[in-house]
């Protein structure tokens, strides 16, 4: 059994896409389909950047699904594969849920696009700059975050702060694990993580704290925009990343796509989850980050990362 997995936020970079867009008809449609939708230049600036304007929020969400969803269609089109035949499940880091739902036509291109625009809009507006903040915690499994997490909030207490959030807001693989909350929060469990048990903690380069309770002015803009968005049963089901279970009810889709902008993502779990229902196979369109996440999960599942043409055809020797 295999499934297509799609990646999220920072695995964007200047000149995605410029070589499939060159190689193949099918890639350049994709991209003319979502600067149409958005009614931008996308594809301009995913090719030339800068860099600075790709990784604000709002760009980077539809650039890495329009990547992603082009090197899915390259496969298909060019390559004669049908995902419903190839693949059992799909599931997707973050922003790639929404990326995994457009690839088994639950929802459609421009639709996609302009949800995740919106996402990255109403995530960014949620909690002004320099307010909230997100640290990965390295060498620390999920009991241990959490831990790291209270403490952070214990020890700002005993100051005399106030109760502050911080949680965890992406469970990634067993030595992996995402904290998001107020600046102050994570700052002081930066600061706490090596004493209680992780290897390093290092302030990651966003601009908001994502997947934590400060994003609930997001989470209500999504519920209103998805309420109004056609969404169909997907053609295989979609591994949801706040429940790590599989689900195809398009009402169903919805609560939990407005569930997960507030919630954690259970990536490790979900990847577990595959496995124990009989997927032995991974393969990541867009990106190079999931794959090498799936390795650490669950080594015995070969996990496959689609990038390029070459790529492309590797994996279609395989099919």
């Amino acid at each position: 059994m295999r499934a297509f997995i799609f990646p999220g936020q920072g695995s964007q970079a200047v000149g995605m896409g410029k070589a499939l867009a060159e190689a193949s008809p099918v890639a350049r449609e994709v991209f003319q389909e979502v600067d149409e939708a958005l009614g931008q230049h996308l594809y301009r600036l995913m090719v030339e950047g800068p860099a600075d304007e790709l990784t604000l929020t709002e760009n980077a969400q539809p650039a890495i699904m329009a990547n992603a969803i082009a090197t899915l269609r390259v496969l298909e089109k060019e390559g004669g594969v049908r995902l419903s035949e190839k693949a059992d499940f799909v599931a997707g880091h973050s922003l790639g849920e929404y990326t995994a739902l457009c690839a088994a036509d639950a929802i459609d291109v421009p639709t996609t696009a302009r949800l995740l625009k919106l996402r990255g809009r109403a995530m960014q507006a949620a909690v002004p700059v320099g307010e909230g903040a997100m640290a990965a915690l390295l060498g620390a499994d999920l009991e241990k975050a959490k831990t790291i997490a209270g403490a952070a909030v214990d020890a700002i207490l005993a100051e005399g702060g106030e109760e502050l959030v911080c949680t965890v807001a992406n469970d990634n693989d067993p030595s992996q694990v995402v904290i998001s909350g107020h600046r102050a929060a994570i700052e002081k469990a930066v600061a706490l993580a090596k004493d209680l048990g992780a290897k390093r903690a290092v302030l990651l380069p966003v601009s908001a704290p994502f997947h934590c309770p400060l994003m609930q002015p997001a989470a209500d803009a999504m519920d209103a925009a998805l309420a109004e968005a056609t969404i169909r049963a997907p053609l295989v089901p979609v591994y949801a990343n706040v429940e790590a279970a599989p689900v195809a009810d398009p009402g169903a889709i919805r609560a939990l796509l407005v569930a997960q902008v507030t919630g954690m993502v259970r990536w490790r779990e979900s990847v577990l989850a595959m496995q124990d229902a009989g997927v032995t196979q991974c393969v990541e369109f867009g990106g190079k980050v999931l794959g090498p996440m799936v390795k650490r999960i669950a080594p015995d599942v070969d996990a496959v990362s689609v990038v390029t043409m070459d790529d492309i055809e590797g994996l279609l020797a395989k099919l």
